[in-house]
């Protein structure tokens, strides 16, 4: 009998321009059970953020148009039965520690360095989830 997977039942979005790490992200996270919904720009996220509703959103800083922070901060700003509360990753190469903190007061729960190894990224969004009592 195979354990249950650390992410089954989990609505992911997750917001990443570049097409291989979006791929890489996605693969990860369903490979351990989570139903992901991957766009390439802030634009595109808030878009289908109010509809999809998902659980957490895994975000990158470094993107076109508009970046995570100022995403993050209109998501913020949005009523929970839009998505205003979704638990919330930065998941970005901006990995010094001002740019954790700047991620953290946008409204981010958690700031995760690039590259992240597979399994630590399963342990990030499963950790997250749990310590949010879900």
């Amino acid at each position: 009998m195979q354990p249950p997977l650390a992410l089954a039942g989990l609505n992911i979005l997750v917001v990443e321009d570049d097409d291989d790490i979006r791929f890489f992200i996605t693969t990860v996270l369903e490979v351990d059970g989570a139903t992901v919904m991957a766009v390439a720009s802030a634009a595109a996220a808030k878009k289908v953020l109010p509809e999809l509703q998902p659980d957490v959103l895994i975000c990158d800083i470094g993107l076109p148009d508009e970046d995570g922070y100022s995403l993050i901060r209109k998501i913020r700003a949005l009523k929970s039965d839009m998505g205003g509360g979704v638990l919330a990753i930065a998941l970005t190469a901006y990995g010094d520690s001002e740019n954790r903190i700047r991620a953290l007061e946008a409204g981010f729960h958690t700031h995760v360095s690039k590259p992240v190894a597979p399994e630590e990224l399963v342990e990030i969004v499963a950790s997250l989830v749990a310590s949010c009592n879900w």
